[in-house]
């Protein structure tokens, strides 16, 4: 639950903060960070988000509240971890109550972890968690927080397509873990933020993750699509043992994510 990206605050004399909220993700995980500390690191989208908004808030504070492994189900029990006010959604809400007006943006991803399974079995027990959740999450952040503080979600990536280098059969499992998984869960994820009236980072967009049809060339393999490419170079999901597989982002993918969420939230 720390705090870094805290620049030089010369001459300004109120706190700012970058409210950091979710799931391993908003941590900066990785399988080359400490294992003492969760495997998190300081390259997470959360981090260089902070470094990204620096020219046009000096001196702001990143707050990460995010814990690895999340869902919307344990953001609201507090199943996986004791925060001070029960669970993460508390936590984030006495801060926003206490912090009123020094919070220049929120930042949430969470969902991946509600689905149980990694198979195309579990999309619709998951999105019916994550639709069953989510809406309040974002009531109780949006009441907490006030009406002008910008609070924007994301929509996910899709490890699986590492898999297409495998042969045929891992590139039928891509094809069907994108149009039959990762599309509808964004498209649902999406739905979600706009009801609630908040924007979200075009994620999916970024790691051009339904582009078959463009090839490119990826280092070790060959010809691949653009998606293929950008997974195994943003992510360590295609990376061997003791390294990988693992579907979190390396720093270029975090730095992706950063640059998503600086188009809704900076420009």
């Amino acid at each position: 639950m720390g705090s870094s990206c805290r620049p030089s605050t010369s001459g300004q004399h109120d706190p700012r903060y970058y409210l950091s909220l979710g799931d391993s993700l908003s941590t900066g995980v990785q399988p080359i960070g400490p294992e003492d500390r969760q495997f998190r690191t300081d390259e997470g989208y959360s981090d260089q988000l902070c470094a990204l908004a620096h020219d046009r808030l000096p001196g702001l504070r990143v707050v990460k509240l995010g814990y690895p492994g999340e869902s919307t189900t344990t953001m609201l029990d507090g199943g996986l971890f004791a925060y001070p006010h029960g669970n993460q959604l508390s936590e984030a809400v006495a801060f926003l109550r206490r912090h009123r007006g020094e919070v220049d943006f929120v930042t949430l991803d969470i969902g991946f972890n509600d689905f149980p399974t990694r198979d195309l079995a579990g999309i619709a027990p998951g999105l019916e968690a994550v639709s069953r959740n989510l809406p309040g999450i974002l009531y109780s952040l949006r009441e907490a927080a006030g009406p002008e503080t910008p609070i924007a979600g994301m929509t996910i990536y899709d490890p699986f397509l590492a898999g297409w280098v495998s042969g045929s059969d891992g590139q039928d499992l891509a094809r069907a873990s994108v149009y039959e998984g990762v599309l509808p869960i964004n498209a649902g994820l999406t739905a979600i933020y706009a009801a609630a009236g908040m924007a979200v980072a075009d994620v999916e967009g970024a790691f051009a993750t339904s582009d078959f049809e463009t090839i490119v060339q990826l280092d070790g393999f060959g010809p691949a699509p653009l998606n293929v490419a950008r997974i195994h170079e943003w992510t360590w999901a295609g990376s061997p043992p003791p390294l990988g597989p693992d579907p979190h982002a390396n720093a270029k993918g975090y730095r992706a994510i950063a640059e998503a969420f600086a188009k809704v939230l900076l420009s």
